[in-house]
């Protein structure tokens, strides 16, 4: 019995220094085969990303600077007037209340988005709200953006110490009488701090907010956030990692825009003065290619991962089209590969952000796109990220199509 509790200890302590040591060293077989295989048998999808949020905002910088490796400099690339060492960055929706940025800097990223985050503190829909459709790759989630308010998310915000770029989502109270004035308070609030801010006016989750796309109130709502920004930056005095003056605010919008609303919202950002527009967030539809369950898919919410690839596609390829390329696009989507990478830049994307990838692949799922997306930048004679950007209409246009 002593000798077979002896080996059961050697076994054991041999599987948890081999599994630290993977995991530390940033293994992408040892995260996509057995570490978050594990997670999602063992915990639901809301309770894995709070303890994600919570482990990585109290983790150790030498436990995750050996998931990432620098970027080839051959990804490197300039937009929003600010230097990119690789175009992959965080979408809003993994940390909330910016809990973990730092972290999430060490894990590899190029630039973090936080949030959404409302006025008010609000609990967001009920619970259970997140579902994970594994045979797709994809996730449905009903969130509605839970958040710790204006106030706690500032004050984690300037306790970040990372030195890359830092977005902060918006979004409106459920409650509130005035959504387009929570938009314009959340400007105010965080202009003087995050390096750009975004109008999340396309989350399918919470009433009425995706009404804010249509053309009148889409330029009442940018023009008041816009003013909003401005004053606050002057009251302020504001001197950020990008100079001096407003941050860029960029709008979000949904992949489930008509043609025409599409043009709408390209329109009026390009005229009142947005400084760019982040492609897209998740969609409501559910394609035919979904192999998960019925009662998986038909759960409400917005639905995101490799699925949402083609319809965020076909929107950053139009947006770029209508913009006629003088518009910064950030492409967000069904990013899971190097080959999902070129195929965004190339229809018109300048930057990239994932989530969903991260909850299938875990955090070496950003190298290994910038590896493959590195290799596919030579093999199809791009100098450069930003030799890909819009490459796609060049080629069109060059066809006379």
């Amino acid at each position: 019995t002593r000798r077979l509790g002896n080996l059961l200890l050697v076994w054991s302590g041999g599987l948890a220094i081999g599994t630290a040591a993977a995991a530390f060293s940033g293994s992408e077989t040892f995260y996509r085969d057995v570490a978050m295989p594990s997670v999602h048998r063992l915990l639901d999808p809301e309770t894995a990303h709070r303890l994600a949020i919570w482990g990585l905002a109290r983790a150790p910088s030498w436990l995750l600077t050996s998931t990432a490796t620098q970027a080839a400099p051959q990804l490197s690339i300039k937009a929003f007037n600010r230097d990119f060492p690789h175009p992959v960055g965080l979408a809003a929706g993994f940390d909330k209340d910016a809990q973990a940025v730092d972290s999430l800097f060490r894990l590899g990223f190029s630039f973090v988005e936080v949030g959404s985050v409302t006025p008010l503190p609000q609990p967001g829909n009920p619970k259970p709200r997140v579902f994970r459709l594994s045979a797709d790759s994809a996730i449905i989630n009903r969130y509605g953006f839970n958040s710790c308010g204006h106030e706690q998310a500032l004050v984690n915000l300037r306790s970040a110490s990372a030195s890359g770029w830092v977005g902060v989502n918006l979004g409106a109270n459920k409650s509130s009488s005035d959504p387009a004035g929570d938009y314009a308070l959340g400007a105010r609030k965080f202009a003087s701090t995050a390096d750009y801010l975004v109008i999340n006016v396309s989350s399918p989750n919470t009433p009425g907010v995706r009404d804010l796309q249509r053309r009148q109130k889409l330029q009442n709502l940018l023009a008041g956030v816009l003013a909003a920004a401005d004053e606050a930056v002057k009251l302020d005095g504001w001197k950020g990692k990008r100079g001096v003056g407003r941050p860029p605010v960029l709008l979000k919008i949904s992949p489930d825009c008509s043609d025409q609303e599409l043009a709408d919202i390209c329109a009026v950002a390009e005229s009142v003065g947005a400084d760019g527009l982040i492609i897209s967030n998740t969609t409501v539809s559910r394609p035919s290619s979904l192999s998960a369950s019925s009662d998986l898919t038909g759960q409400a919410g917005g639905l995101s991962g490799q699925p949402l690839a083609v319809l965020a596609n076909r929107a950053i390829s139009s947006a770029y089209r209508l913009t006629g390329g003088r518009m910064p696009i950030i492409g967000v989507g069904g990013l899971c590969s190097g080959a999902d990478a070129l195929e965004k830049l190339e229809s018109g994307a300048c930057l990239l952000q994932l989530y969903t990838a991260l909850v299938y692949e875990g955090p070496p799922v950003v190298n290994r796109i910038n590896r493959e997306l590195e290799a596919l930048l030579k093999a199809k004679g791009y100098r450069s990220v930003a030799d890909a950007v819009g490459a796609k209409h060049r080629a069109e246009k060059c066809s006379g199509r």
